[in-house]
């Protein structure tokens, strides 16, 4: 059957001649030839917007009914009948937490323009908009009769899932995302060909949130500012305060969220004790973390941003470790460790690395926070990644090409195994009368996963090279959300844990 025109709509009074037309050719006879004008008009008036037709070049041909439930009044084991009530759909509860499907079917003659899955289609819209917890259904098996004497019904299930037996209903709905949680006996009774098996199938929303908020709900448009930081001589820490808030006042001007600081950017403050060994010179720079950290608190507040601040060398019981803050613009805050110093940070600085492996909530979702190094050693992203993290902060500081080259192909990397976020920022110019950290070069970015929703090559936006800038960039976490379930692969779901495990040493005590 060729089409020139298809719609996907709610159904109306008005096309009930056409809808028993099309059921009349779908059910010959039996218990499933129900949608008689009363039954229907029923429907319509309990529950108009779940009623769904398709129509061809004008013509209702298919349909797709459903009820809101309240699944807690329901076990598992419930019967087509327990649902409609005699088709008096009496368990409809417009306030309930499920979609339950109660109908679908096709005209024979306009199969094969895939227009139930367009059905399907509408139905989980329909679901996401009433922010309803899932769609269910009890599916018909209509091939089973034909393998009764040969397999059970649950053996019927595997092979069907297994592609060695097509079932016309059961292959479809697997195939449209649907899962089955239960064989059930006895759903439909007379139906024969199903021999009264149907499997429970559920679809989950998962945009699906408990309890709307209708202010400071999560956000799903998330915008970040990343400062390409120019190294340059300084006074003291009243011209690095004016600078940082240069910048924090430049970003919150964009209604930015986040702000991402580059890894040890108040470096130029070190100038004041190069005649000091590097190792002594770094203990002085840390001197001054606490009241960078505090003046980043006091700047989240005012301007209504969350600051990662990069980090600085901050000493602890006599211990040096490369730190930084989420400072939140509620005036809470919290430390975050370098876990993996480089070689000549333990050689030059005597640098010690952290121990936690955790994620951070903000009022935009979770985020991680990854300092320079870090990023090369996917374990730990996939650890945070484990933790719900969306987005991954990463603040950087290279002096060679080189070595930025490392810092931006694993931060690619990351945002592809992690399907997540993967922002860097990074430090340009040079500190002439700085020891250890003469020279700089930079290039801060946003990167993607790789796939349809996102940018052909992972790159979301990029700053110039070595040149001191802002870069603005939003970011969709509702893509995530689509990515994980719906995106040509599924790298968080499709590892093999009956193979290999990752795990931390001693698990985070919250």
């Amino acid at each position: 059957m060729e089409a020139n025109h298809v719609e996907v709509r709610h159904l109306t009074r008005e096309d009930m001649t056409e809808l028993r037309e099309a059921s009349e050719q779908v059910y010959q006879a039996g218990p499933l030839l129900s949608w008689t004008e009363p039954v229907v008009d029923t429907l319509l008036t309990k529950f108009p917007d779940g009623q769904l037709c398709v129509c061809v070049d004008g013509k209702v041909v298919g349909c797709a009914f459903s009820l809101i439930i309240d699944y807690s009044k329901f076990s598992d084991e419930h019967t087509y009948e327990q649902i409609v009530t005699g088709y008096s759909f009496k368990n409809h509860d417009p306030n309930g937490d499920v979609l339950y499907g109660i109908e679908v079917f096709i005209h024979p003659d306009y199969r094969g323009l895939r227009l139930a899955r367009r059905l399907y289609d509408a139905r989980k819209e329909l679901c996401e908009n009433l922010n309803l917890r899932a769609i269910m259904a009890g599916g018909r098996m209509p091939n089973y009769n034909q393998h009764a004497d040969t397999l059970s019904a649950k053996q019927y299930i595997e092979k069907v899932k297994g592609k060695e037996v097509h079932d016309p209903v059961l292959s479809f709905q697997l195939a449209n995302g649907f899962h089955v949680r239960k064989l059930l006996k006895g759903y439909l009774r007379g139906d024969v060909e199903s021999q009264e098996y149907a499997t429970l199938l559920e679809w989950a929303n998962i945009y699906y949130t408990k309890s709307v908020k209708l202010i400071n709900a999560p956000k799903a448009e998330v915008r970040l500012g990343l400062v390409q930081w120019q190294m340059r001589s300084m006074a003291g820490i009243e011209q690095l305060f004016e600078q940082m808030e240069f910048f924090v006042d430049a970003v919150s001007d964009y209604k930015s969220d986040f702000i991402l600081f580059p890894e040890l950017f108040a470096a130029p403050l070190m100038a004041h004790y190069n005649h000091l060994s590097v190792t002594e010179s770094i203990r002085q720079l840390a001197k001054y973390t606490e009241a960078i950290r505090d003046k980043f608190v006091e700047f989240a507040i005012a301007y209504n941003i969350n600051i990662i601040t990069g980090s600085m060398p901050y000493l602890v019981d006599g211990k040096l470790y490369n730190s930084g803050f989420l400072c939140r613009r509620d005036g809470t805050w919290e430390q975050y460790d370098k876990v993996h110093v480089t070689p000549a940070e333990k050689r030059n600085w005597a640098m010690t690395g952290g121990n936690k492996v955790e994620v951070f909530d903000t009022d935009c979702g979770k985020i991680g926070i990854m300092i320079c190094y870090d990023v090369e050693f996917p374990e730990y992203a996939r650890l945070l990644s484990d933790q719900g993290m969306n987005i991954l902060f990463v603040p950087f500081l290279t002096d060679t090409q080189n070595g930025y080259t490392r810092v931006r192909h694993c931060a690619m990397a990351r945002a592809i195994e992690n399907e997540c976020y993967v922002a860097i920022a990074g430090a340009v110019g040079n500190l002439a009368r700085v020891n250890n950290m003469d020279i700089q070069y930079a290039q801060s970015a946003l990167f993607t996963p790789s796939d349809f929703a996102f940018p052909t090559t992972g790159i979301k936006a990029e700053a110039t090279p070595n040149s001191e800038m802002l870069l603005i960039v939003d970011v969709n976490i509702d893509l995530l959300k689509e990515l994980h379930s719906h995106g040509s692969v599924h790298t968080m779901k499709d590892r093999r844990h009956d193979v290999y495990q990752l795990s931390l040493v001693k698990p985070l005590q919250k």
